[in-house]
């Protein structure tokens, strides 16, 4: 993971040259959250899914459903960012970022989706919006290690 973390660190050094890379770090740095994520929390959520699920199909005595099938099985990044909140009790003076500098904004808001745009939606529009519209995020990509540090504590 470290390593795919370092070429986000790399492709912020390249934006001195070329400002324009430091939007392709910003994606690199969230896809090597998200992959952290999935490697730490991906098979709990997914097991945590499966019993809520069949607990459910149980109590209306029915099958379970196909589309229950499907949300079972693809946890988003939004859902596994909730997930750390929700299942692990992260909170603001956790983070590190947060002890070092102090926030005037809660980490946590970014990583649950009550703070607008929350880490997910920052996350979509890199990969699936126009990413050279809008200036970097300030301290994205240190809150993104501070992240993958706790997943990995």
């Amino acid at each position: 993971m470290s390593a795919k973390f370092e070429r986000a660190q790399k492709l912020y050094v390249l934006a001195w040259l070329d400002f324009d890379l430091i939007k392709a770090g910003e994606l690199v740095g969230l896809t090597a959250l998200e992959l952290a994520l999935n490697d730490r929390y991906g098979g709990k959520e997914l097991l945590r899914r499966r019993q809520f699920v069949a607990e459910k199909a149980e109590q209306e005595t029915r099958p379970i459903r196909k589309g229950e099938k499907w949300w079972v099985e693809n946890a988003t990044f939004a859902d596994l960012l909730k997930y750390i909140v929700e299942h692990y009790g992260l909170t603001d003076s956790q983070v590190p970022m947060n002890q070092r500098c102090g926030s005037p904004s809660s980490v946590i808001g970014l990583l649950t989706g009550t703070t607008r745009p929350s880490l997910a939606e920052i996350r979509n529009d890199l990969a699936h919006g126009i990413p050279f519209r809008e200036l970097p995020w300030a301290g994205l990509l240190e809150l993104i290690r501070d992240l993958i540090n706790y997943a990995y504590r």
